[in-house]
């Protein structure tokens, strides 16, 4: 997953406004203890931090691939 796809996803399934204090002010414990921007700022790859977020806050698995998007194909 891209940064852009990251981004695109929380905005998507959260809202802009939503989205960006849940990046900024929700803990996120699987990722040590970080928000979702301090993780991608330390580096953890985009769809781990998408991911950790969709658990923590109740995200249905239908949409863990981009809000609302398909999984892809294998």
């Amino acid at each position: 997953m891209k940064l852009s796809e990251f981004q695109r996803a929380v905005v998507d399934e959260f809202g802009s406004g939503y989205g960006q204090a849940l990046l900024t002010d929700l803990v996120l414990g699987e990722l040590g203890g970080r928000t979702a921007q301090d993780a991608l700022n330390a580096g953890i790859p985009a769809r781990e931090v998408w991911l950790a977020l969709c658990r923590e806050t109740g995200v249905p698995q239908s949409h863990w691939y981009g809000a609302g998007k398909p999984a892809p194909k294998r």
